[in-house]
């Protein structure tokens, strides 16, 4: 054949597929890792408070370790494209969380929290395992997202039957167990949100009338998805649990950003919550005193009454400095009942340093941008939407607690994630994390010549 026939006979044939690298190496190297880390951790906290490695240093990273080699495998099984980062970040965040809880039952030893947090910690990696193994496409959840809109609204409700705690009611209190419905029914209201506007997005779009540089949909379909928003915020604040409206607020105005591509709702979102957070901050007197708290944080000192809490947190930090007081040293268990939930990361900022909570705040960072990423693979409208949401979820979590116990704006009560006290917590964080896996795998796995359904 000629040389002319040979080129033309390679240009007709068909592309050689590319199988895309599994990087499982990569996920169990990191797991090992970030065990090991944890364990220096848990024994830096015992030679510093006792000067001895803490009997039970094996048991907790035998533990950890079991743990996280089992959701390995999981991962390894059924979603072996999935991105390597996002399960060790996971493992790494709850275990220090672990570390900085058993540092404080330390401080308190009437008061023990890390055992129930491990329980706690081991149902959200069983979760994590059953969501792993059993959600073959994360498409799936699409065709429920009513049953799931439904069954976030009853969970938001079901606080309101019960007595209020620490002026709000967000919590469900039975023989002795206790459990946050607010933390499950965010993930269920985020596959919603993706699933009613991957539906209709072109119509949120390009139809309706525009006002100044906004293009208000119709009613008819916006209406249902803002009654839906509507209810589940005033429910929450009728509990008074304004951290969580926030939340679903900020996740509303996101998903609703990046479903249209128009800037003006970003505009809109902050006019909204400005207006709401200056009116409920006027009206309702348990957010106005946090809000005065947060305007004057040594207020209570000059009034001859003690520090609070905010003042207690900013002297954590301050004390902190760069590279912190080292595990065990510090005093941030003077801020009183919620050192292991609020405000864990004055924890860690005094005991850490700034160069600590740094590098925690870049975990944080990492395991929303993969989530972002993971999404923008997607080729499906759903997905993209969904992955953007959950990472969302982290995002703003994090931003309102680490705003609220450094003072940058009023505290408003939530769970940092993986690393507060509080088992609906760690479950709900362990489930998105989850279905980050599930979809990044997706997200790779289409673009893979022999993988690719």
């Amino acid at each position: 054949m000629t040389p002319a026939g040979t080129a033309v006979a390679e240009a007709d044939a068909p592309a050689r597929a590319v199988r895309l690298p599994r990087r499982r190496g990569i996920e169990l190297s990191l797991i090992v890792l970030a065990v090991l880390l944890c364990v220096y951790g848990y024994c830096d906290v015992g030679l510093a408070r006792n000067g001895t490695v803490p009997p039970g240093a094996a048991g907790y990273g035998a533990g950890l370790g079991v743990l996280a080699l089992v959701a390995h495998w999981a991962v390894r099984l059924r979603a072996p494209y999935a991105d390597p980062l996002l399960l060790p970040i996971g493992v790494l965040l709850n275990g220090l969380g672990l570390v900085l809880i058993y540092r404080l039952d330390l401080e308190t030893p009437g008061d023990r929290a890390a055992p129930t947090q491990l329980v706690w910690s081991t149902l959200g990696v069983a979760l994590f395992i059953v969501v792993v193994l059993m959600l073959r496409d994360h498409r799936w959840l699409q065709r429920y997202s009513y049953v799931c809109v439904a069954a976030a609204l009853v969970l938001l409700a079901l606080p309101i039957l019960f007595p209020a705690v620490n002026g709000a009611r967000i919590w469900i209190r039975i023989a002795g167990f206790s459990i946050q419905p607010g933390e499950f029914a965010k993930v269920l209201l985020a596959v919603f949100f993706a699933a009613y506007l991957a539906a209709n997005r072109s119509a949120l779009a390009y139809t309706g009338r525009r006002v100044w540089f906004v293009q208000l949909p119709t009613g008819r379909v916006l209406g249902p998805i803002l009654a839906i928003w509507l209810l589940s915020v005033g429910v929450l604040v009728l509990e008074r649990d304004l951290g969580t409206s926030l939340l679903f607020f900020g996740l509303f105005v996101v998903l609703l950003y990046v479903a249209t591509g128009r800037t003006g709702w970003i505009a809109v979102g902050l006019l909204l919550a400005s207006l709401g957070a200056v009116a409920v901050g006027w009206l309702e007197p348990h957010v106005h005193g946090r809000v005065e708290d947060w305007l004057h944080p040594l207020g209570t000192i000059e009034a001859g009454l003690g520090p609070n809490q905010l003042a207690q947190s900013l002297f954590a930090f301050a004390a902190g400095g760069v590279l912190g007081t080292g595990l065990g040293l510090g005093h941030s268990v003077l801020i009183g009942f919620a050192a292991k939930s609020d405000f864990i990361l004055a924890t860690a900022g005094e005991e850490l340093g700034l160069a600590g909570l740094c590098a925690v705040f870049l975990l944080y960072g990492l395991l929303v941008e993969r989530g972002y990423r993971a999404g923008l693979a997607l080729r499906d409208p759903f997905g993209r939407l969904l992955a953007v949401g959950l990472a969302s979820i982290v995002a703003l979590q994090v931003f309102v607690i680490a705003g609220g116990v450094t003072g940058l704006i009023p505290l408003t009560g939530m769970a940092m994630p993986f690393l507060a006290q509080g088992g609906s917590s760690v479950v709900t964080n362990w489930a998105i994390v989850a279905l980050l896996i599930r979809i990044s795998d997706r997200a790779r796995r289409q673009y893979d010549g022999e993988s690719a359904p």
